[in-house]
C-alpha cells in the first residue's frame, strides 16, 4: 500500500509519497467543486516526492453525517479547552492574591494579640489601613464562587462529549470500518491512476533558494543531464558567457560542491551566452558569433551535428535584459528539446521552437508576442514557456506561453533572487528543480506544479 495520510474532512487531503529525487516542498489548497487538484513538488529531505491531492467538496466523505458530528464535537472540545485555560490563568492570579492576604491577616492577628485590649490611636490607624487592604478579598471570593459554577458546567459538558464520542466510536467500530476501508482503497486506486499523469502541471510556486556552491565569475551556467538515470548525478560547469571552451564534468553533485573528481572537455568551437543544456549525453550550445546550434557528445568528445537557426539573432542582437550574448537559450522539459530566441521578422519578440535532438531541425515554432529584451530569463515546464520580468532583485515569473494552445497569460509567481543578478535559469524535469547561476553562486529552486484530474462518473 502507498503511504497515505487522511486528515479530518472536509476538505479531505491525501498526501501521496512517490519515490523520486528533488527538493522538499508542498502546498495545500481549498477543495475544488469539480475534479481532483494535485500539487506536486520535487523531493523531500528523505528523497521522496510529495504530491498533494485535494478531493472535490461534494465527495461522499464531506456528506458523511458522522464527519459533521465529529467536527461539531471538535469545536466544542476546543471551546471547553479555551475556557479551562482562562480559568487556569484567573485562578493562578487570584491564588497569588489570597496568599499575600494570608500573610497580612497573620500580621494583623499578631498585632491584635499583642495589644491585649488596649490600642493607641496610632496603632488603631495602622490596623485600619491594613484592614482596607483586605477589602478586595470579597470580590475575589465571589469570583471563586462563579468559577466553581463554571467548572461544574464544564465538567458536565465534558461528560456529554465523552458519551457522544464513545457512541460514535462504537458506531464506527460496529459497521463503519469496512466502509471506511473501502473508501481508502478506492482513493488509493485513484491516486495510483493519477500518479501516471503527474509528469506535467502548471507552475504555482517557487521555493526559497538553496545555494549549492559559490564558484566562478558573475556569469556562467551549470547543469545535470535531464535524461540520465537517477544513479547518474554528474554535474557540468561552464564559467563565463562568451568565447569559452572549457567544460568541467564533475562525477557527482557532492564532488561539485567539494571541487574534486572532475574531468575537462575542451570544445572545438567557443560558446556564446549561458543558455546551454545537457540532454541525453550531449551538450547543446550556441556557437560564438553565429546563430549555429552545436551538439557536442561528451563520451566521444566530438561534435555530432551543428545547424543554424533560420533568422535567429545573435551576438547581442536580441539578448535577455542582462545582455551577455544571451540571444539563444536552449532548454529541456518533459516533452523534449527547445530553443528560445528572436528574429527580425518577429520584431524582437520571443520565439519558441521545438528542435529535433538528432538533426537540430526546427519541428515547430511559436511567436509568443513577448519582447525578449524585457525578459530577465526564461525556462520551459511541460511545454509552457515561463518568463521572468527581471534578472535583478524583486524578479518574479511574470508571463507564461502555452504551446499546446498557442495562448498566453500574465502570472505572478515570486521567487527570491538572493544574490541579485541571475544570468542563467533552467528547469530540470528529472529533478523538478530550477538551476540558476546567480552572481557567481550556483543555486537551486524547487517548484510546485498544479494538476486537475477529471472525475467524471465518480460517485
Amino acid at each position: 500500500m502507498w503511504p497515505l495520510t487522511v486528515p479530518p474532512p472536509p476538505p479531505l487531503l491525501l498526501l501521496l509519497l512517490l519515490l523520486c529525487s528533488g527538493l522538499a516542498g508542498q502546498t495545500l489548497f481549498q477543495s475544488p467543486e469539480e475534479g481532483w487538484q494535485l500539487y506536486t513538488s520535487a523531493q523531500a529531505p528523505d528523497g521522496k516526492c510529495i504530491c498533494t491531492a485535494v478531493i472535490p467538496a461534494q465527495s461522499t466523505c464531506s456528506r458523511d453525517g458522522r464527519s459533521r458530528e465529529l467536527r461539531q464535537l471538535m469545536g466544542k472540545v476546543q471551546n471547553v479547552s479555551q475556557s479551562m485555560e482562562v480559568l487556569e490563568l484567573r485562578t493562578y492570579r487570584d491564588l497569588q492574591y489570597v496568599r499575600s492576604m494570608e500573610t497580612l491577616m497573620r500580621s494583623l492577628d499578631a498585632r491584635l494579640r499583642a495589644a491585649d485590649g488596649s490600642l493607641s490611636a496610632k496603632t488603631f490607624q495602622e490596623l485600619k489601613d491594613r484592614m482596607s487592604e483586605l477589602l478586595p478579598l470579597s470580590s475575589v471570593l465571589e469570583q471563586y464562587k462563579a468559577d466553581t459554577r463554571t467548572i461544574v458546567r464544564l465538567r458536565e459538558e465534558v461528560r456529554n462529549l465523552s458519551s457522544s464520542l464513545a457512541a460514535i466510536q462504537e458506531e464506527m467500530g460496529a459497521y463503519g470500518y469496512e466502509d471506511l476501508q473501502r473508501r481508502v482503497m478506492a482513493l488509493e486506486a485513484r491516486l495510483h491512476a493519477c500518479a501516471q499523469k503527474l509528469g506535467c502541471g502548471k507552475l504555482t510556486g517557487v521555493s526559497n533558494p538553496i545555494t549549492v556552491r559559490a564558484m566562478g565569475s558573475r556569469f556562467g551556467s551549470w547543469m545535470t543531464d535531464t535524461m540520465a538515470p537517477s544513479a547518474d548525478s554528474r554535474v557540468w560547469y561552464m564559467d563565463g558567457y562568451y568565447k569559452g571552451r572549457r567544460v568541467l564534468e564533475f562525477r557527482t553533485l557532492g564532488d561539485f560542491i567539494k571541487g574534486q573528481n572532475f574531468i575537462q572537455h575542451l570544445l572545438p568551437q567557443p560558446w556564446a551566452g549561458t543558455g546551454h543544456v545537457v540532454y541525453n549525453g550531449s551538450l547543446f550550445y550556441n556557437k560564438y558569433q553565429s546563430n549555429v546550434v552545436v551538439k557536442y557528445h561528451f563520451r566521444s568528445r566530438s561534435v555530432l551535428v551543428q545547424r543554424s537557426l533560420p533568422g535567429a539573432g545573435y551576438n547581442n542582437t536580441f539578448p535577455y535584459s542582462w545582455g551577455g550574448f544571451s540571444d539563444m537559450d536552449f532548454m529541456v522539459d518533459e516533452s523534449g528539446l527547445w530553443a528560445v530566441y528572436t528574429t527580425n521578422q518577429n520584431a524582437g519578440n520571443i520565439v519558441v521552437s521545438r528542435l529535433d535532438p538528432h538533426t537540430l531541425e526546427v519541428v515547430r515554432s511559436w511567436d509568443t508576442g513577448y519582447p525578449k529584451r524585457s525578459a530577465g530569463e526564461a525556462f520551459m515546464i511541460c511545454g509552457v514557456l515561463y518568463v521572468t520580468n527581471s534578472h535583478l532583485a524583486g524578479a518574479k515569473v511574470y508571463f507564461a506561453y502555452f504551446t499546446n494552445t498557442s495562448s498566453y497569460e500574465y502570472t505572478d509567481v515570486p521567487f527570491h533572487n538572493q544574490y541579485s543578478h541571475i544570468s542563467m535559469l533552467d528547469y530540470n524535469p528529472r529533478e523538478r528543480a530550477l538551476y540558476t547561476w546567480n552572481n557567481g553562486h550556483q543555486v537551486l529552486y524547487n517548484v510546485t506544479l498544479f494538476h486537475v484530474i477529471s472525475t467524471a462518473g465518480d460517485p
